[in-house]
């Protein structure tokens, strides 16, 4: 059963940030309240990921739905494991992916990626659990800690739809871990939350204009 969270501006999180942050509770004034649910195919979830890597949302879109049909539009260890390599490569990824999704495949049977193992560990403790398999890399990692496990601080530098927004928010192209990580400290200890106003600045399209912090 999915389960939904929904944010508002009564939620003691987007108050924080709001005080916090004034750019921050602009934009999340410019959308208002968010409702999402959580992913609940945690192995599904990172196997999208890997399919994502290097490509683009819309083709990455098109992997995962060949994969569901070749699945039985269920994700699972139990069906990737009936699949041949060549009917992995024949939704079109490459043989790198194919190795790095029955990399993920052999960690979920065999314990080491399970979310109930991960209810009293840090947010760093998951990540090097995660990244230790071989084609999980930083970002599928903490995409995984945001849209899987629902942790509410974590920064996603590496990745190219948050940097949009940040960059828009900011009016700024300099995207190093440093300067991001020192104008997003303030975010802290929700800085996941934050995050997902600049995913949704993006889908929206308010990145397509400039960002004005006084303007109405």
């Amino acid at each position: 059963m999915s389960q939904k969270v929904k944010l508002t501006f009564q939620s003691p999180e987007i108050q924080y940030l709001c005080r916090q942050d004034k750019h921050l509770a602009k934009v999340i004034h410019m959308i208002g309240p968010i409702e999402y649910e959580i992913q609940q195919n945690g192995y599904g979830f990172l196997v999208g990921e890997i399919m994502g890597q290097m490509v683009s949302n819309k083709v990455a879109a098109i992997f995962v739905q060949r994969l569901k049909a070749k699945c039985d539009q269920s994700i699972t260890p139990e069906r990737i494991e009936t699949l041949s390599d060549k009917e992995l490569r024949d939704i079109g990824i490459s043989n790198s992916k194919v190795s790095y999704i029955r990399n993920v495949t052999k960690a979920f049977n065999d314990g080491e990626i399970l979310a109930t193992n991960f209810e009293n560990k840090t947010d760093q403790e998951i990540l090097a659990t995660l990244t230790s398999v071989k084609g999980i890399g930083n970002w599928s990692a903490k995409m995984y800690l945001i849209f899987v496990l629902n942790r509410p601080n974590v920064l996603p530098y590496e990745d190219l739809a948050f940097l949009q927004g940040y960059g828009w928010m900011w009016n700024t192209d300099d995207y190093r871990k440093q300067s991001v990580s020192k104008r997003c400290k303030k975010w802290s200890p929700y800085a996941s939350i934050a995050a997902r106003y600049m995913y949704q600045a993006l889908d929206r399209g308010y990145t397509k204009e400039k960002f004005h912090l006084f303007k109405k």
